[in-house]
């Protein structure tokens, strides 16, 4: 019996993977907000695969939700070999008029929910044989981005983070991967309370949650450090990299600030 982890797996990306693992004979323990999406998951899992699922519904805003998870999760902590922290979200709009508590509560999901998972986790995956550890970044963790800065911040974190554990684990049994998808069809742009505008922009660019899943557990199983899905993902990254900040973030925030 092998057993995976993923947060955020009631839809889009988090969903994905749950599947793409399934595929790859992996039990999975289940972690989300939304218990009727996880139900749902659930149920389609174990009749499409034949694989045990169990699910806890969760919002990892809250205080020591990575304990609750921990502690939900142990039974199955012998045979687990995968942690997934994909569970995120972001919020469109200027940060001094968006409402602080929900902008602290991208911090409580984003990077706080992840550092606990990790460090409650990690001594778990390290007395298994070959284990990985995969932590979903974003294209946006490399450049600010106005209007969405507290999500690009907290991706920034991200990706920064992840580098730095898989060196200091890089002589154990423990592989980390950090994927950053760019734009994908899920519904985080409702959840972001995005206008009209910036959804047509990111349709034109869209990959799908299954192809942006398939790409991240195939870096995962290869044992890659950090990958950016999709040509437009890399080449966007690429040009903000050499590109003057200001222009950078000048661009980002013509895409993202609300004209409607």
């Amino acid at each position: 019996m092998k057993y995976a982890l993923v947060t955020g797996s009631a839809k889009g990306i988090g969903r994905s993977i749950a599947e793409e693992l399934a595929k790859r004979n992996y039990n999975l323990l289940l972690v989300d907000v939304d218990e009727s999406g996880l139900r749902i998951v659930s149920s389609n899992l174990k009749n499409t695969y034949n694989t045990q699922v169990e699910y806890l519904q969760i919002d990892l805003a809250i205080p020591a939700a990575g304990k609750k998870i921990f502690e939900w999760s142990s039974p199955w902590h012998n045979d687990l070999e995968i942690v997934v922290n994909n569970a995120a979200f972001g919020l469109n709009g200027a940060f001094a008029e968006l409402s602080l508590d929900e902008q602290l509560d991208i911090v409580n999901v984003n990077v706080k929910a992840v550092v606990e998972i990790c460090h409650r986790f990690i001594p778990v995956l390290i007395k298994k044989e070959k284990t990985y550890l995969l932590n979903i970044g974003s294209n946006a963790a490399y450049q600010a981005v106005p209007y969405l800065c507290m999500y690009a911040a907290s991706k920034s974190f991200i990706v920064s983070f992840t580098r730095g554990i898989r060196y200091e684990l890089r002589k154990t049994n423990i592989s980390v991967t950090c994927v950053s998808p760019g734009s994908t069809d899920t519904n985080f742009v409702d959840r972001a309370g995005m206008g009209k505008s910036i959804r047509r922009t990111a349709e034109k660019y869209n990959l799908t949650p299954q192809k942006v899943a398939r790409l991240g557990v195939d870096a995962l199983f290869k044992g890659k450090s950090e990958i950016l899905t999709g040509f437009n993902t890399k080449l966007g990254v690429f040009l903000s990299g050499i590109a003057p900040k200001i222009i950078s973030e000048t661009f980002g925030a013509n895409i993202f600030q609300k004209k409607n």
